[in-house]
């Protein structure tokens, strides 16, 4: 249902000529013949849009203008003036009116005008409801999601971050491991102390010992000084593992003895070093494939998992998409950029292979290539566009029988396999095929596709 509409005019023509066109283009209307009039049914009507003629018997249109804005600063309120009286409107504009329509008008310019009136309000509205979503996770100001999923992830983090368990975090690349790390090291007691990060599939494995661990003077060829491991950095802080899950096998002891009795040894040491230290792991590998084929120890991953957290991919969690992108301009430097609603749509239904740094990505390229701050689908990058973004791991394979394939067969198990993939939710199936839901209904339609009964 489009938005409501009150107009306030003393002209009994004019006014109806304005409910006429409005009710037409779909629009709700409500009017009044006076300013007073008009202010109690805004009281009880809560329009969107208030348009109101500038001079009228009793309380013209600025004291109109100015009671609406008093008690509700967000309604939108448009002048109506003389063709001779252009300066009282643009005073008016001054005093906060949205824009202003002179006499005569014509049907399409009324239309037209309140039609990006009204597409500003719903903008401002959208951007409040972000940012307020936003206020709302103030304690996990770069963990950005409103779904249920990451409220689960939000209560896990405050519930261990004063606790000294171990945690381990899974999920692919790109949705934000090392920020939930950041952050349960910052709701912990230890957050004044150092935060130290270090990538084990990033450093060479000859190397990787000498990192974590330091060692001394002479340990190796090219060790001419003592180093202080990774460990040791981290003192009464938090260590932070990244993909964990590579450590080489050689290495694993090493680690679990550091767990279990809190002390390293340097390479080429001889001196065990106490340790304070808090560890948090992260992987995107399955870590129960990598016990079943040995290449994980298995009483090192349970000493690292003591609590598991689990970060969904973006995919999973679509919803998420608006507030993610309104987040990430805001970074960036543009917080006045917008996406018109067929590029949300387009961005919400894409499958994001690289989860929440691709989109970062992206929205950082879109907003440098930008022609302007509201940026439509054609904007955006191809490969979005064509929906071409397929989870990690997943291929598309058709055996297809050399006789041939009947195309509406193929089309009724698609559509029968997506709905049984998603527990039978017609909502989650259309976004899981990146179509309308009013398109999959019609397809069930046409094929006979029924929920089987519970």
């Amino acid at each position: 249902m489009k938005p409501k509409i009150l107009i306030i005019d003393d002209d009994t023509s004019l006014r109806r000529v304005l409910e006429y066109n409005l009710q037409e283009a779909g629009y709700q209307v409500v009017a009044a013949t006076s300013g007073e009039e008009g202010l109690r049914l805004f009281a009880d009507e809560a329009p969107a849009l208030v348009i109101t003629d500038m001079k009228m018997p009793g309380m013209d249109g600025l004291q109109v203008l100015k009671a609406v804005k008093e008690r509700s600063p967000e309604t939108l309120v448009m002048i109506i003036t003389a063709f001779g009286t252009v300066d009282i409107a643009v005073e008016a504009m001054k005093l906060g009116a949205y824009d202003y329509i002179t006499k005569p008008f014509n049907r399409d310019e009324l239309r037209l005008t309140v039609g990006k009136a009204l597409q500003f309000t719903g903008m401002a509205a959208e951007n409040k409801r972000l940012k307020n979503q936003l206020a709302d996770q103030s304690d996990f100001r770069t963990i950005v999601g409103a779904s249920r999923q990451m409220e689960r992830v939000f209560d896990v983090v405050r519930k261990v971050a004063d606790s000294e368990a171990a945690v381990l975090i899974t999920g692919e690349s790109g949705t934000g491991k090392e920020l939930v790390a950041r952050s349960i090291h910052a709701h912990s007691g230890r957050r004044d102390a150092p935060f130290v990060a270090i990538n084990c599939a990033a450093i060479p494995r000859d190397l990787l010992e000498s990192e974590l661990f330091g060692h001394v003077k002479g340990a190796f060829t090219g060790a001419v000084k003592d180093k202080t491991g990774r460990f040791q950095l981290a003192e009464g802080g938090t260590l932070f593992l990244d993909e964990v899950g590579e450590l080489p096998l050689e290495l694993q002891p090493k680690l679990l003895r550091a767990l279990q009795e809190r002390v390293v040894e340097p390479v080429g040491g001889t001196k065990a070093h106490k340790l304070d230290v808090r560890l948090v792991a992260a992987t995107n590998l399955d870590m129960e494939k990598a016990l079943a084929e040995g290449t994980f120890r298995e009483d090192l991953y349970y000493r690292l998992s003591v609590i598991p957290i689990h970060l969904p991919p973006l995919r999973e969690r679509p919803d998420d998409i608006p507030l993610l992108l309104r987040y990430f301009c805001a970074k960036h430097g543009s917080p006045q950029v917008n996406f018109d609603r067929q590029a949300l749509d387009t961005l919400v239904n894409y499958g994001w292979p690289g989860n929440v740094r691709e989109l970062e990505n992206t929205v950082e390229r879109l907003l440098i290539m930008r022609n302007g701050d509201n940026i439509p689908q054609e904007e955006l990058p191809d490969k979005i566009r064509s929906g071409n973004g397929a989870a990690p791991g997943t291929t598309a394979v058709f055996n297809l029988p050399p006789e041939g394939y009947s195309l509406e067969q193929l089309e009724h198990e698609v559509v029968v396999a997506a709905l049984e993939r998603n527990n039978w939710n017609q909502t989650a199936a259309a976004r899981f095929l990146r179509i309308p839901r009013h398109t999959l209904i019609y397809r069930m339609e046409k094929y006979g596709i029924v929920p089987p009964e519970k």
